[in-house]
C-alpha cells in the first residue's frame, strides 16, 4: 500500500466553497481563525503561530498560496503545493487547509470571512506593512479582527531551504499521482501497451564520439596538452538516439535523416538496419555526417571536435523529407531538432505542413548554443525544451520556472510542455489556465548515481512520445519519460534504454514508496 500525506490527510484540505459550507456565516457560534502564508518548510517559528493562533479560536484554517504565485526563488517552492498542504494538514491543531490560487490572500478573506486572520508579529513591528494593511482593510469591511502572534520565536524557511533543499523525490511522485489516481500498476501497463506504436522521426543524425587517451604533460615553450590516444568509441546520436530509443520500447519506427557520403553514413545506416529501424536517408554529398568527438581524459571530458556543416539543406532536400513525412503511416510524428541544417526558418513550415492530419505531433529543439526556437513549431501536441532552451526562446534570464513554462506554453500552443530541468526533474505544464491548481506538476529526478547526462533528453523524449499515445495523461507521460531519462543518466555513452530497464525503476520506486 503506498504512503502518502495527501491520502492519510486529505480530509482536512478543502476548496474554498467547502470551507464555506463547514464553517458558516458569520456570527458563528465557533471562532473561526485563518492563518495565511507559504510554509515551503514547516519549522518551528510556524508551529508557535499555529499553535497561539488556534487559542485564540475555535477552528483554525490554514492557508497557503498556490506554486505560481511563489516568486521569492527561479525553484521555488520546493515543495509542491499538494505536499505543502498535507504537511500542515498533518497537524493536529490545524482544522482545514486551503490552497489559494490568487497571488494575494484578500479574495478569500472576504469570502471565508473569518473571526480572526493572524499574522505574525514581525507584520507589525516598525509599523503596519502595505500587505497588512490591504489584509486590515478587508478584515475591517465585515468586521473581522487582526491577530498577531508573538515574536520570541523566528525562523526564515528560505536560509533553512538555502542551507540544504528538502528530499521529497517519493512523496512528490506519490502526490502527482494521486491527482490523477495514477497506480504503480497502472504505469506498467501503460509501458507494455507501446510495443506496435508506429513513429516516424524526422532529425538532425550525430555520431557522438568518445576517444579515450591518457594524460603525458604539457610542452614547455606553449600551453599545450598533450595527451595519449588509447581507444574510440562511436555513437549513434541526436535524432538517431531518439529513434533507437523508441525501438527499445517495443515501437515500430521509422527514421528520415539526411546524412553525408562518408564512412559514418555507413556507420550510421548499418547500426540503425541491425536495431530495427527502418531508415528513409537523404544522402547530401556536400555535407560530412554531423560527428562530435569527445577527448577523454581520467573520466574528465577534455575537449569536444566537431566535424559537421549547419548550412541550411536544399530545396530538393526539403521536398524528399516532405514526401517522407506525408507517406509514411504512423500514430506519431517525432521533429527532433539539433540546428544542424535540417530545421530552419525556411524549412520548418514545409516540414510542418506535411505532417497528415490526426498524427500526434512532437518537438524536441536542442538549440540553445545556436540560434533556433521551439516555439517555431507551433500548435505541437508535446514539446520538451530544456529550462535554457526556453529561456532563449523567450529571452528570458529572470523569470521563475513556472511564470518561464506557461509563457513558453502559450507562445508553442502546445498541448503539454515538459520543461527539463536538469538535475532538478521536470515541470510539465497541461493546460492554458495557469491559474488553475492543476495546471504545473513536478517530478523530481530518479538518477541514483550519475555517470554521464548527455542524451537524457532524447530517452525522455521517446518514452513520453509512446506513453502520449497510449494514455491521455501527461502524469504518466513526464513519469515513465523522466524514469527513461534517469536511466540514460546512470550510463556512459547513449544506449538505448529497453522497457525492462524501466520496468526496473519502477519496481524499486515503488518499494521505496511503500517501504516494502
Amino acid at each position: 500500500m503506498m504512503v502518502s500525506l495527501t491520502a492519510q490527510f486529505g480530509h482536512k484540505i478543502k476548496t474554498v466553497e467547502e470551507l464555506c459550507e463547514l464553517v458558516g456565516p458569520r456570527p458563528r457560534d465557533k471562532k473561526v481563525i485563518m492563518c495565511h502564508g507559504v510554509f515551503d518548510v514547516v519549522h518551528p517559528g510556524h508551529m508557535r503561530h499555529l499553535i497561539y493562533a488556534k487559542s485564540k479560536g475555535d477552528i483554525l484554517v490554514a492557508s497557503l498560496t498556490a506554486d505560481r504565485h511563489i516568486d521569492k526563488g527561479v525553484y521555488r517552492p520546493h515543495v509542491p503545493q499538494e505536499i505543502r498542504a498535507a504537511n500542515l494538514a498533518a497537524f493536529e491543531v490545524v482544522d482545514y487547509v486551503v490552497i489559494d490560487k490568487n497571488a494575494k490572500p484578500l479574495e478569500n478573506i472576504s469570502t471565508i470571512q473569518p473571526d480572526f486572520f493572524a499574522k505574525g508579529f514581525e507584520y507589525v513591528e516598525g509599523g503596519m506593512s502595505p500587505k497588512t494593511a490591504e489584509e486590515s482593510e478587508v478584515l475591517d469591511a465585515y468586521g473581522g479582527e487582526i491577530v498577531f502572534t508573538p515574536g520570541d520565536v523566528v525562523y526564515s524557511s528560505s536560509k533553512l531551504i538555502e542551507m540544504a533543499a528538502p528530499e521529497l523525490q517519493t512523496q512528490k511522485l506519490l502526490s502527482v499521482m494521486e491527482r490523477d489516481n495514477i497506480t504503480f500498476g497502472d504505469l506498467r501497463n501503460t509501458l507494455s501497451a507501446m510495443a506496435g506504436k508506429k513513429v516516424h522521426v524526422v532529425g538532425d543524425t550525430i555520431v557522438d564520439s568518445l576517444t579515450q587517451c591518457a594524460m603525458i604533460g604539457g610542452q614547455t615553450k606553449t600551453p599545450t596538452m598533450s595527451v595519449l590516444y588509447q581507444d574510440k568509441t562511436d555513437y549513434i546520436g541526436g535524432a538517431g538516439i531518439v529513434a533507437k530509443h523508441l525501438r527499445a520500447a517495443g515501437a515500430d519506427v521509422v527514421f528520415s535523416t539526411v546524412l553525408g557520403d562518408d564512412p559514418l553514413k555507413d556507420f550510421v545506416l548499418d547500426g540503425l538496419k541491425e536495431f530495427g529501424v527502418e531508415v528513409r536517408p537523404v544522402i547530401d554529398e556536400f555535407r560530412p555526417t554531423t560527428n562530435k568527438n569527445a577527448i577523454v581524459v581520467g573520466g574528465y571530458r577534455l575537449l569536444k571536435v566537431d566535424t559537421l556543416d549547419n548550412s541550411s539543406i536544399s530545396d530538393s532536400i526539403v521536398e524528399t523529407l516532405t514526401a517522407s513525412i506525408k507517406d509514411v503511416a504512423a500514430d506519431a510524428v517525432v521533429f527532433s531538432d539539433f540546428r544542424h541544417g535540417l530545421f530552419n526558418r525556411r524549412t520548418i513550415p514545409a516540414l510542418v505542413d506535411a505532417i497528415p492530419e490526426g498524427l500526434f505531433r512532437v518537438a524536441d529543439s536542442q538549440v540553445a548554443s545556436r540560434w533556433g526556437n521551439i516555439t517555431e513549431f507551433t500548435g505541437f501536441d508535446l514539446i520538451t525544451p530544456n529550462e535554457r532552451e526556453a529561456r532563449f526562446a523567450l529571452a528570458d534570464q529572470d523569470s521563475g520556472v513556472r511564470p518561464l513554462a506557461s509563457r513558453l506554453y502559450d507562445a508553442a500552443q502546445c498541448k503539454t510542455l515538459i520543461l527539463k530541468l536538469g538535475e532538478r526533474g521536470v515541470l510539465t505544464c497541461r493546460n492554458s489556465d495557469h491559474e488553475a491548481l492543476d495546471s504545473f506538476f513536478i517530478v523530481d529526478s530518479f538518477v541514483d548515481h550519475l555517470v554521464d547526462a548527455v542524451g537524457a533528453g532524447d530517452a525522455l523524449l521517446a518514452y513520453a512520445t509512446l506513453a502520449s499515445l497510449v494514455t491521455p495523461s501527461p502524469i504518466q507521460a513526464t513519469i515513465l519519460g523522466s524514469i527513461a531519462a534517469a536511466t540514460e543518466c546512470e550510463r556512459d555513452g547513449n544506449i538505448p534504454v529497453a522497457a525492462d530497464d524501466i520496468l526496473a525503476k519502477l519496481d524499486k520506486l515503488e518499494r521505496q514508496a511503500t517501504y516494502s
